[in-house]
């Protein structure tokens, strides 16, 4: 059974991202939700490796996963961001987001096809918060080192992978009689991926852990 290149990626992901636990004081709680998350997504990843390799349809584990990847990653930028209006419509488009994709997925596009309307709607919403995310991070009355700033690179990944995946998976329906397309994109999808999760990465061990010191008297 032969995994994509970036299910690796997304291991060494996993494994930085458990260093969150290691820094309680100086680790977010919206940090702390990306272990669980991670190590669902390689669980996924590797099942649907393994569907395709025995010859098993696997596009309803990906309906299913796709929406629950948007609803997450919009909790995350929820968390993230500080105007309080914002989170809750961010809240409210979140359950109403959920609904349409369950429902587009059983009773308009089906099981068997892959939901392209409610993903490249999910695309929208994710790179329309990771931008109102920016705009606040940047009318900040202080200046903020992003170097160090987990927010700023998951929602950079966000925001790159979500635009580029937009026309690519939110048209893979049409896409299926272009060859030319077809026989790039798994590389395109690998290479979206691999940065997606390296930025990852760096968000988790960007944080510089407090040093303390202790004055004698």
């Amino acid at each position: 059974m032969k995994l994509p290149p970036y299910t690796y990626v997304l291991a060494l992901s996993l494994i930085a991202s458990f260093s969150v636990y290691y820094k309680p004081k100086d680790s977010a709680f919206y940090l702390k939700l990306f272990p669980p998350f991670l190590l669902g997504t390689s669980i996924v990843e590797l099942l649907g490796s393994y569907l395709r390799y025995i010859g098993v349809y696997n596009v309803s584990l990906y309906n299913f996963f796709t929406t629950f990847e948007f609803c997450f990653y919009l909790l995350i930028i929820s968390l993230v961001i500080i105007n309080s209006t914002a989170k809750k419509i961010i809240t409210a488009i979140i359950l109403l987001y959920a609904v349409t994709a369950i429902v587009n997925i059983f009773f308009i596009q089906k099981m068997q096809t892959f939901h392209t309307v409610t993903y490249a709607l999910g695309c929208l919403l994710v790179v329309g918060a990771c931008i109102y995310y920016f705009l606040e991070l940047f009318r900040l009355p202080k200046s903020v080192k992003l170097v160090n700033n987990p927010a700023f690179w998951i929602c950079s990944g966000l925001l790159f992978f979500y635009c580029c995946s937009f026309p690519l998976y939110g048209l893979i329906n049409y896409w299926i009689n272009i060859k030319l397309i077809i026989r790039n994109f798994e590389n395109i999808v690998t290479i979206l991926n691999i940065f997606l999760y390296s930025l990852f990465t760096i968000a988790f061990l960007c944080i510089r852990t407090r040093k303390y010191t202790s004055s004698s008297s």
